[in-house]
């Protein structure tokens, strides 16, 4: 009667050398097609930034909120009738105030772009984060107005002209970072 080492009465191993039974044939350690076992895997794709295309959209992005700061004063101080950025006798376009506003609308979005490029090189989900920090600072902006003593309807215009501009940034920007990343 055999034992269950050897079945059949065969070696253990079918004939091979019982040293070698568990390990790879010598001749031939690992197949041609695979992956190595002792080997790292292989690094994940680096996400490519295009430069370019973030600008790009930065740039227009600068140009409409600019536009939308000039639209909600005319909006406020012209249909509305609620004296914000300029006293009420200079007009539905106010003063230099309103150039003011529009070219810092254009500087937030431009400050805004640098946030983005600068995310979409070092965080894994850039569109997330600036979600979040444009609508914070939105939001602080918004809020702003209703710190000082002027009457509340200029605080609610004031903020209302705040609230466009964040929100147009925020919307014109944050398709621009999916738009921009690439996996390689």
């Amino acid at each position: 009667m055999e034992t269950p080492h050897t079945p059949y009465g065969q070696d253990p191993g079918y004939g091979q050398d019982p040293q070698q039974l568990y390990g790879p044939d010598p001749a031939h350690p690992y197949p041609a097609y695979g992956t190595y076992v002792d080997s790292p895997p292989p690094a994940p794709p680096q996400p490519r930034v295009d430069a370019r295309k973030i600008w790009s959209g930065g740039l227009m992005t600068a140009i409409v909120a600019a536009l939308t700061a000039v639209a909600g004063v005319l909006l406020v101080r012209g249909v509305l009738g609620v004296a914000v950025f300029a006293p009420e006798r200079d007009g539905a376009m106010g003063d230099a105030s309103t150039g003011l506003l529009a070219g810092g609308a254009a500087v937030a979005a431009l400050a805004a772009t640098l946030l983005l490029h600068l995310l979409c090189l070092g965080t894994p989900q850039p569109g997330r984060f600036f979600s979040w920090l444009v609508a914070l600072a939105t939001l602080v902006m918004v809020l702003l107005p209703f710190t000082t003593s002027v009457p509340l309807v200029t605080k609610v215009g004031t903020a209302g002209v705040y609230l466009a501009v964040g929100l147009t940034i925020g919307m014109l920007l944050t398709p621009v970072a999916r738009g921009a990343v690439r996996s390689r």
